[in-house]
């Protein structure tokens, strides 16, 4: 029964990751406004029912892909060192998925450019956004009495910080890699933190 359900699931992973990726193709083939959930399902080879199995609308398809890493960065949090602060342990978090993933990635890129452009992606990221700002001010938490400031305050600076590094990696002339944005602007924020 246990290689079963591990198989099912395998396969529940190998369709969203498909249909992300079909998502995406589609998107910046077409334009985000010419992307129907019945054409990503057809270039996913799944049925519009399935689509919905997985996913709310477009958007969500899309965003997947930020999704998976922002839980990933979660529990990078929750794996760092006990003595390390939460700004630390933040920092080695992001620090970690960086090494691991070779730092972000072309759909990476895209994601961000195609948010900044279409309000309703925007909308959905941002909603994604305070999911996660919960449940990574929930992981900050657990290190409370290491700093003076309030675990929403300190998981809230950290991702404003990512998003302003991700606006400036998306300008049509800027030329640093996200990690170094992110670093200037976490070093920036960092500041009352440290």
């Amino acid at each position: 029964m246990g290689s079963t359900a591990g198989l099912r699931e395998r396969k529940k992973a190998e369709t969203r990751q498909a249909v992300h990726e079909a998502a995406l193709r589609l998107a910046v083939e077409h334009g985000l406004d010419n992307v129907t959930v019945e054409a990503i399902a057809d270039a996913a080879n799944i049925s519009r029912r399935t689509f919905s199995n997985y996913f709310d609308g477009k958007e969500d398809a899309l965003l997947f892909g930020d999704e998976q890493r922002l839980g990933t960065l979660v529990r990078r949090v929750r794996e760092q060192p006990r003595d390390q602060s939460p700004w630390q342990a933040l920092r080695g978090a992001l620090d970690s998925l960086y090494d691991e993933s070779g730092g972000p990635d072309r759909e990476w890129h895209l994601r961000a450019r195609l948010a900044m452009r279409h309000p309703s992606l925007l909308a959905r990221q941002l909603a994604n956004r305070v999911r996660l700002e919960q449940e990574l001010s929930r992981a900050v938490a657990e290190r409370e009495g290491q700093d003076d400031a309030a675990p929403e305050m300190i998981a809230a600076a950290f991702l404003v910080a990512m998003r302003v590094a991700t606006q400036w990696w998306c300008g049509e002339h800027e030329t640093r890699t996200l990690r170094q944005l992110t670093d200037q602007a976490l070093d920036q924020v960092a500041q009352p933190f440290t």
